[in-house]
């Protein structure tokens, strides 16, 4: 019998826990079923990263999704959703760090740089190290959804709702597009920098993961709005707050540089709005060094006080204050079982008072 043969209470360090072993227990077949003994080291390194932290905040809210609209414990289809998108999760995060050619993912070396240092000996290491890691976020993205067809019964298989989990993906990678075209422009749009958090946050990481767990449970209408006034606020709260701890953040809790986003100079909430805001020598001063790959600590401590001068900082404070009460007061009349509206309560207080 394996964890998720009983079910478990709405809890989300047990939602944690319970992903966690269905992931291994996957990762374990597909180790026990193939005929190429060279597959352990993609398994290995997704078993690293997989244990190397995370807030599994989307298989926790698909859960709770569920949870919202039955008054049933989750069965395990609902887990295989919620461990699917967790592996979702990793395979963007693999890709997106060899784009934006980050070092470190949760204080770790990030997957092409594991794989680049593995290959030492190699005279092309770092090109190998990020073409395998390609090939690494390709498997893996194929397996989030193998994960939650392969081995299921037919009647699971007809009642998952591919049309929004496919509409997650489409969303999550054209949010990622906008991200990368806007990266480094000098001439930075607050309007597209919205978009980007709507696609890659506010929608992937937190409306899309409760209306799948909510439409297992056969949602109405009604309800899957209800789950939307939340989110999306939220969503948006949680990215603004991950904004600003990108540049203003401890990397020891983090697990990233605070330099990172001002090199690749994204462009964020955060950095529009000070451009809005500027004076002509202060805007000078952001053209002329966000987006610079050398940009070194001093530097970056005058952007830092220019975001503060400007009033960017206190600003995107108080955008994240509205956003955060916006959701908790769409729970007071939903119609929501809740067991639920108490853990998306808690979840909305952990989502943007945080430092890592």
């Amino acid at each position: 019998m394996t964890t998720l043969d009983v079910p478990i209470p709405l809890d989300p360090s047990g939602i944690r826990a319970a992903v966690d072993n269905l992931l291994h227990e996957f990762l374990d077949e597909q180790e026990r079923i193939s005929s190429v003994p060279e597959l352990t080291l993609f398994t290995g390194l997704l078993r690293d990263l997989l244990t190397a932290g995370g807030k599994r905040v989307r298989p926790v809210l698909c859960v709770t999704g569920w949870q919202a609209i039955s008054r049933e414990l989750p069965p395990r289809m609902v887990f295989r959703m919620a461990a699917s998108l967790e592996l979702f999760h990793v395979f963007a995060l693999i890709h997106d760090d060899i784009m934006d050619n980050s070092a470190l993912r949760r204080g770790l070396p990030t997957a092409h740089r594991m794989l680049a240092a593995r290959n030492g000996h190699h005279p092309q290491a770092e090109a190998l190290g990020t073409n395998a890691a390609i090939l690494l976020g390709d498997l893996t993205l194929g397996w989030s959804y193998d994960l939650l067809y392969l081995g299921s019964p037919a009647e699971e298989q007809a009642a998952t709702p591919w049309t929004t989990l496919n509409a997650m993906r489409t969303e999550t990678l054209v949010g990622q597009y906008l991200d990368l075209a806007s990266t480094g422009s000098r001439s930075p749009e607050a309007e597209l920098a919205w978009k980007v958090i709507c696609y890659k946050t506010a929608k992937y990481t937190f409306e899309r993961p409760l209306h799948l767990g909510a439409s297992l449970a056969n949602a109405d209408e009604h309800q899957l709005q209800a789950l939307s006034a939340y989110a999306l606020p939220l969503g948006e709260a949680f990215q603004l707050r991950d904004d600003l701890l990108g540049v203003f953040g401890n990397p020891g809790e983090t697990g990233k540089s605070a330099l990172d986003d001002l090199r690749e100079g994204k462009q964020t909430v955060l950095i529009t709005t000070a451009y809005e805001r500027a004076t002509p020598a202060q805007a000078a001063y952001l053209r002329a060094h966000l987006g610079s790959p050398q940009l070194g600590p001093d530097e970056a401590e005058e952007i830092r006080a220019i975001l503060v001068e400007t009033g960017a900082v206190e600003a995107v404070e108080e955008m994240i204050t509205v956003r955060h009460k916006r959701a908790l007061e769409s729970l007071d009349a939903a119609p929501l079982q809740p067991v639920a509206t108490d853990v998306l309560r808690e979840l909305a207080i952990t989502s943007v008072a945080r430092v890592a």
